[in-house]
């Protein structure tokens, strides 16, 4: 059983990278294998509307045809039994290199049928993680939910499943003195990290262990 976990982030150490790392070490605890892939570390593009994986009867119908770093990464992802993908909320919406990461994964398995079914062999459980620097209440208001759900709900259609996780308000900065920032109170940061993020890794570890187990 592998699970693996792909980080839309170009921090390595920060909240996005922590909550997956939290996922997969729950998926560890029931008995799974793991990865880790950070985005920012490859070099790819998104989708080229080349159309190979749309056509009919062939040996690319379903597959990307694009070639670079992401391809055996794809090769990978064809073959895992749970899948967790993670973005902090970039201007409402996850980072570029998800978003083409998106592209890439999810596209050649759509199919241009009347149901837009899936042509992705199996149902395995997925995962998408999402941190942000506002509170729920503010993620609503300034309309970040249809991004988020669409997420998932791309994720179910081609694969079956998909859990999410948000985590609010993160704290982005060691130090919020170097940066201007003064919109954001830093004790109320840093008292959120304290005590609510470890909340959120825990939660993180709960749902790792839940994908593991439902791909067992």
């Amino acid at each position: 059983m592998k699970v693996i976990a792909f980080n839309g982030s170009p921090r390595k150490n920060w909240n996005t990278a922590a909550l997956l790392q939290n996922a997969l070490d729950g998926a560890v605890s029931a008995g799974a294998e793991t990865k880790l892939v950070h985005l920012y570390d490859l070099k790819f593009r998104g989708c080229t509307s080349c159309f190979s994986c749309k056509l009919t009867g062939s040996k690319s119908l379903g597959k990307c045809a694009s070639q670079d770093d992401l391809t055996p990464i794809l090769a990978e992802a064809a073959e895992a039994d749970a899948l967790i993908l993670g973005s902090p909320i970039y201007f409402a919406g996850v980072t570029g290199e998800m978003k083409s990461f998106m592209e890439r994964l999810l596209f050649p398995y759509l199919q241009y049928d009347v149901a837009y079914s899936s042509l992705f062999p199996r149902k395995i459980p997925t995962a998408f993680i999402h941190t942000m620097n506002v509170g729920e209440a503010e993620m609503v208001e300034r309309g970040y939910l249809p991004s988020l759900t669409n997420n998932a709900g791309f994720m179910q259609r081609i694969f079956g499943a998909c859990e999410t996780l948000n985590s609010y308000d993160t704290c982005q900065f060691n130090d919020y003195t170097k940066v201007e920032a003064s919109r954001f109170d830093a004790q109320k940061k840093a008292a959120r990290r304290r005590d609510i993020f470890p909340e959120d890794c825990r939660k993180a570890f709960a749902l790792g262990a839940r994908l593991a187990t439902g791909a067992a």
